[in-house]
């Protein structure tokens, strides 16, 4: 029973959350934070099934107890006969409860559900390789077509022979970023190339980046740290400019998120006669140099990671190999392999992908020790 105490103490831990969120999402101040609502909402769903699973768990463990006080106790055979079915029906139902509410328990990658922008890339292997990017643009384009995603091409490039140098496109539907993200990596393929004379077998690979779709950016500012002085505009403008403190200066403390160390960002207006309508285009530039910042460091972020997934195109950095003379495909991750190739980069890619979020969430389990 010691399992099903530490499962338990878990969903127990959870209880007192949902009940909070369940008061939030009905509080007006939350209902107005636009965010901060999807995102109490999204929570009090995820949380509203694990807690639907701990009642079925509960009552599960109540009847095998309840099954076993009449066996001990009870004379009456029609009744221990009930009983021992009941017991039985209980006792094969625990283990797949365990399993729903562990897998229910498992932190979630906030970023499933998001929307992606992929790249495919050629790269080692010349004509063949720009082929071979293209044959694995025909098998996610046939994937999303499946799944009733919308894909739709940003850029492309072509290549010389055929198929891509390197195509971008992005993808919409349900939890999209959750089920692709594992394409991210170096694809090998081991083929005879329609462009080879002699027959030989040639290994080319392509790149293939799986990147979650940005929130929209938005840049917080807090107006009240702001410190305003106003002062005499000069120049032009006759004697009004100088007699009224029309110009206006801003000073805010920035966190650069590149450094971690406060700045002084100081702006200044003189471009109106009116002090309100000065301190209005103040605060524009304010929001726009932010914006411009952070936003530069959210694309090399995004760069960064670009990098880490993609690698360099060599061969050698792998995840997964296409062989036609064998008419397999391995993923190198997991040691998964399918015999149906042909299948494969007709887009019937989804028993790879389920075997790679088993892996993951086992991994998952072990580290929250369930």
């Amino acid at each position: 029973m010691a399992e099903n105490n530490n499962i338990l103490e878990k969903l127990d831990g959870l209880e007192s959350r949902f009940e909070e969120v369940s008061t939030l999402i009905t509080d007006p101040d939350v209902i107005n934070d636009q965010q901060r609502y999807v995102k109490l909402t999204k929570e009090y769903k995820d949380l509203g099934d694990i807690m639907d699973a701990r009642k079925r768990y509960i009552a599960c463990l109540n009847a095998i107890k309840e099954a076993k006080d009449v066996l001990a106790n009870e004379a009456d055979a029609d009744m221990k006969e009930m009983a021992r079915e009941e017991l039985q029906e209980n006792e094969e139902l625990l283990p797949k409860l365990e399993e729903e509410i562990k897998m229910a328990l498992v932190p979630k990658d906030p970023e499933d559900a998001k929307n992606v922008q992929m790249e495919i890339r050629a790269g080692t292997g010349g004509d063949e390789a720009c082929l071979f990017a293209g044959d694995l643009f025909n098998m996610y384009n046939k994937f999303c077509e499946s799944k009733g995603w919308k894909l739709s091409i940003t850029s492309v490039s072509d290549g010389a022979v055929g198929g891509f140098k390197e195509i971008d496109f992005a993808v919409t539907g349900d939890n999209v970023y959750g089920i692709l993200k594992y394409e991210s990596g170096v694809h090998r393929v081991q083929r005879v190339p329609a462009t080879e004379t002699q027959g030989r077998m040639h290994t080319s690979a392509a790149t293939v980046a799986v990147l979650p779709e940005a929130d929209k950016f938005e840049v917080h500012i807090n107006e009240g740290d702001i410190k305003w002085d106003t002062f005499r505009s000069s120049g032009a403008g006759g004697q009004n400019v100088n007699k009224v403190s029309s110009g206006v200066r801003l000073r805010y403390p920035w966190k650069n998120p590149n450094t971690g160390e406060t700045e002084e960002i100081l702006i200044e207006c003189t471009e109106t006669r009116d002090q309100p309508k000065n301190k209005e285009r103040a605060l524009s530039r304010l929001y726009t140099f932010i914006y411009d910042k952070e936003h530069s460091k959210y694309v090399n972020d995004i760069a960064s990671r670009r990098k880490s997934l993609v690698s360099t195109g060599d061969r050698s950095a792998k995840i997964r190999t296409y062989n036609f003379p064998q008419g397999r495909v391995t993923d190198h991750r997991i040691g998964y392999t399918t015999h149906d190739l042909q299948g494969f980069l007709n887009g019937n890619i989804q028993d790879m992908i389920d075997a790679l979020t088993i892996a993951e969430n086992a991994e998952k389990l072990k580290e929250s020790e369930l």
